[in-house]
Parts: structure tokens; C-alpha cells; sequence
């Protein structure tokens, strides 16, 4: 038997609900610096950032490829289920500049010695995280 997944030239890319799709392309293209790719309907936005395809999408009710499934924004920022990451050479540098562009953390970097990190979230409660590996104090 042959194996034909995964195979050359996939890509991954990662859906986030929005609310509202004009505050997420303003977020995501002018605070975290994605480049926006293409526009759907009205719908949807594609951007490609640090290597990966982000697809930022309004809600939705459940369509017949997926009968029992809502898209909607997450509805407790508390309660994560999923959550990116982006390993940056300066935790510092990068907490610095996402905070001047409008960037609303967690908490300041902290440095737990094998690495520095902090959260910041989207308009909709998207949560980020920015880390450098291999930190020391």
C-alpha cells in the first residue's frame, strides 16, 4: 500500500472565525504584519504570514460538507482551544513592535529561562503567542 498523504506541495492553513472582517484585516495586516493575499465576498480575507496561509472568515451556519457545524468567533477569550505560536529571535523586540501597532497583551515578556514568551489576542479573542527559545537570564 502506498502512502499519498501527506504529500509535496501541501500546505497548511489555519481558519479563524471573525466578527467583524474589516477590524481583522486592519489587526492582522497592520498590527501583526500578515500580508493580505485575497478577498472573497465579503466573507473572508486570505493572508500569508511567517510561511503559513491565515484565513480569516466571517460565521456561518452549517453547510451540507459540514451538516452539524457553526462557525463563530470564540465566545470565552479565557478558554482556549487552539492557539498559535511564533518563534521570534527577540521576544522583547517583537513584544515591542506588535505593542506599538496596537498589540494588547497578557502580560509583558517573561523569561522562563529555556524560553521568553507572552500572549496577545486578536479583536476576537484569537489568542497568539510571541517566544524565543534558548533564553537565559
Amino acid at each position: 500500500m502506498s502512502s499519498t498523504f501527506p504529500t509535496e506541495g501541501m500546505t497548511l492553513t489555519h481558519i479563524l472565525v471573525v466578527s467583524d472582517l474589516d477590524r481583522a484585516r486592519t489587526f492582522y495586516r497592520d498590527v501583526l504584519g500578515a500580508s493580505l493575499y485575497n478577498e472573497y465576498g465579503g466573507t473572508s480575507i486570505v493572508f500569508s504570514f511567517a510561511g503559513a496561509w491565515l484565513l480569516v472568515v466571517t460565521g456561518g451556519e452549517p453547510t451540507k460538507d459540514k451538516p452539524d457545524v457553526v462557525f463563530a468567533p470564540p465566545s470565552e477569550p479565557n478558554r482556549v482551544s487552539h492557539a498559535m505560536t511564533v518563534r521570534v529571535p527577540d521576544c522583547q523586540q517583537a513584544y515591542e513592535t506588535l505593542k506599538a501597532r496596537g498589540a494588547e497583551f497578557l502580560t509583558p515578556p517573561v523569561n522562563w529561562g529555556y524560553e521568553i514568551r507572552c500572549f496577545f489576542r486578536d479583536p476576537d479573542g484569537h489568542l497568539f503567542e510571541i517566544s524565543q527559545v534558548g533564553a537565559s537570564d
